[in-house]
């Protein structure tokens, strides 16, 4: 069984779960990400390794909110009055019990809910069965991330009120980060900005980078521990990742979401002097800049109309030079960012393109990884062209190049719902003492395995670029 939602296949798996050292027993775990304006859910029947049922309630606040429900190969699109975050859990749950269309024949059956939660700061650094002192703290976390942390608070807090019985866990987008040193985390400022207000980088895409630095260790045959490698997570948000021995030791983004790579509405990386210049010019307040940094910069503030890869991409076909110019700074960024962890890591094994555009856009790709042979890392123009599939794991580097060069779609609801059923079940620990069901050379995503045979009847060239670990049996 597997489902379709908008232009992407929602993949799940069946695989043995016995690594993960416990006696299992039945239960639905529901994991939530919450946005400020969206609630994205999933249905997963652990004990049988499946599915039930994904969707997305989008336009909370505004008259009508619809949401759209796939179970079953089965989507259904309905709108309702939905003012606030807890309406949206409600009518959630209120449609997977539905006798219609439903997945369950009771609430019941829920035995707990894994939250995204972007920032733990420095005091989570790892997933948690939350609290009510880790909300306390979450709170007070709320302006490191300003356009994430409300909605994830927010997000918690109704669905304990729908769901008030069962555990619900804490995902941390940060605690991947953990490992940096403090050469790498540490901001050359006052020390004591960093002692008596934690001012540092931490991070963020944890369990994007969990994910597919356990899969690019199996698909290169090593130990997770013994891979170094950089991982590119290309996305509306969008970060860059240097794993050494198997753990993160710099990233891009900063003490909040915005340093770093060029994004769909924000800045990355700046001078910090233009604020108080655009504040004394213009007379802007601070957090008119901030804003305008986070919603109004990045991709949408070079071209003044488009935050989204595709659009950008088609109009400078058409002759567009602020979008052609967006896409020259998008990859003069990302192109800086490998040569740099290059040069901290020293051996690389392999650059890892995730998320929507490092998986589905090759002229991101191709200009941000063109031109870096000096340090290894060569692409392969004619199968980086061809790479536009999400629901396998590619290989576009050419057969020579030193470094590889993978494609592979990520799974963050996976990663949550393993750590969710972990510190229910006793069992978690933080991932370097953790054996996630992905890492296994033999994993095999049966969701995907099935939509990646329907996308080589219309594409059968992607076969040739399929990568494999060395132990896997290769039946797709």
């Amino acid at each position: 069984m597997f489902l379709f939602s908008g232009n992407s296949w929602i993949h799940f798996s069946f695989f043995n779960f016995k690594s993960l050292g416990a006696e299992e027993f039945s239960m639905v775990i529901m994991t939530l990400n919450c946005g400020s304006s969206s609630v994205k859910y999933q249905v997963y029947d652990w004990e049988n390794r499946d599915v039930l049922a994904v969707g997305v309630v989008e336009r909370i606040g505004q008259e009508l909110s619809p949401i759209e429900h796939n179970y079953n190969g089965e989507e259904i699109i309905e709108k309702f009055s939905c003012p606030t975050h807890k309406e949206a859990i409600e009518k959630i749950i209120k449609m997977v019990t539905d006798k219609q269309h439903g997945v369950l024949d009771s609430i019941s059956e829920i035995k707990a809910v894994g939250h995204r939660v972007v920032h733990g700061g420095e005091v989570f650094k790892q997933s948690i069965i939350i609290s009510d002192e880790a909300m306390k703290t979450f709170e007070s976390m709320v302006q490191l991330a300003p356009l994430h942390m409300p909605a994830n608070i927010l997000g918690v807090k109704a669905a304990q009120q729908v769901l008030p019985n069962i555990d619900h866990c804490a995902i941390m987008d940060t605690a991947w980060h953990q490992t940096m040193p403090k050469e790498a985390f540490l901001y050359a400022v006052p020390l004591e900005w960093y002692e008596n207000n934690n001012v540092r980088r931490y991070g963020f895409h944890g369990t994007s980078y969990i994910y597919t630095a356990k899969r690019a260790a199996a698909l290169l045959g090593k130990s997770a521990l013994d891979t170094n490698i950089i991982i590119a997570h290309i996305g509306n948000g969008a970060s860059i990742c240097a794993v050494k021995n198997g753990v993160c030791i710099d990233t891009s983004m900063g003490l909040t979401p915005l340093e770093g790579l060029i994004m769909g509405t924000r800045s990355g990386d700046l001078d910090p002097a233009i604020i108080p210049f655009m504040i004394n010019t213009t007379g802007m307040s601070a957090l008119e800049i901030d804003s305008a940094l986070n919603k109004k910069s990045g991709l949408l503030g070079i071209t003044g109309r488009f935050s989204d890869r595709r659009d950008i991409r088609d109009n400078a076909a058409a002759g567009d030079e602020s979008c052609q110019l967006a896409i020259d700074m998008e990859c003069y960024r990302i192109k800086k960012y490998i040569g740099s962890y290059t040069a901290a890591i020293g051996k690389v094994d392999a650059v890892i393109l995730t998320a929507g555009v490092g998986e589905m856009a090759p002229h991101i790709r191709i200009k941000a990884l063109s031109g870096l042979e000096s340090i290894g890392i060569c692409i392969d123009a004619d199968k980086n062209d061809k790479a536009r599939c999400q629901n396998a794991e590619l290989e576009i580097s050419t057969e020579d190049s030193p470094v590889k060069i993978f494609v592979i779609p990520t799974d963050e609801e996976l990663v949550m719902t393993e750590d969710t059923y972990a510190l229910i079940n006793g069992t978690y620990d933080i991932h370097t003492n953790f054996t996630y069901s992905f890492q296994s050379p033999t994993y095999v995503n049966k969701a995907r395995k099935a939509a990646f045979a329907r996308d080589m009847v219309k594409l059968p060239y992607l076969r040739d670029l399929v990568v494999y670990p060395p132990a896997e049996n290769r039946d797709y």
